[in-house]
């Protein structure tokens, strides 16, 4: 399953940030979805989805992980000193340095993108960053950085823009994906703590 931050601590889910950042006046959870579908299909690109409990914790996510092959990740949703917005994907299990990972991009220090941001250029609410939200924007202002690990597994794993569903593609299937979103990933070493 996929996780995500975006104003809030890595790892961790802010309720009163969900609260003030509803689905409101974005189309239903089910439109979205068939979104990525309708566009996995135009690319001839196969997918799984499961169905489950809505999760917003690598903790909620890492118990569905036995039903689910592949390299489960998270997404952190990033505005740079100068407004520039990222979507970092990782595998779940790093523990990213952010200010070393702003250096290495050349960008000033890294924030996590308020609901507002992520809400206006992806199209989602928090709870649903995922890779395949890139769909939604398309005058390309957010920079999609992937960790080179992913691209170890066979499949992948994110949510198709809803957190109750986990949709597992193949790293080069959501290579293809996201090229055709007009969006060309920075694929790199990620910097961690610890």
């Amino acid at each position: 399953a996929g996780m995500d931050c975006a104003a809030g601590t890595e790892g961790k889910k802010e309720k009163s940030t969900a609260a003030r950042v509803s689905e409101e006046g974005l189309p239903p959870p089910e439109v979205r979805e068939e979104t990525v579908y309708a566009r996995f299909r135009a690319l001839g690109i196969p997918w799984k989805t499961h169905i489950h409990a809505p999760v917003f914790t690598v903790e909620e996510a890492a118990a569905l992980y036995a039903g689910q092959p592949g390299g489960h990740t998270k997404n952190l949703f990033l505005k740079d000193r100068k407004g520039g917005l990222w979507l970092v994907v990782a595998r779940d299990d790093l523990t990213i340095d952010l200010n070393r990972l702003a250096r290495q991009l050349g960008c000033q220090r890294f924030s996590f993108g308020a609901p507002e941001l992520l809400l206006a250029h992806l199209g989602i609410a928090p709870g649903s960053v995922t890779p395949f939200a890139l769909i939604n924007d398309e005058a390309g202002t957010v920079r999609l950085v992937l960790d080179d690990g992913l691209l170890g597994f066979e499949l992948l794993n994110f949510h198709p823009l809803r957190n109750d569903r986990t949709t597992a593609v193949t790293p080069g299937d959501l290579m293809r994906f996201v090229q055709a979103t007009g969006h060309e990933p920075l694929i790199t070493a990620l910097p961690t703590r610890g």
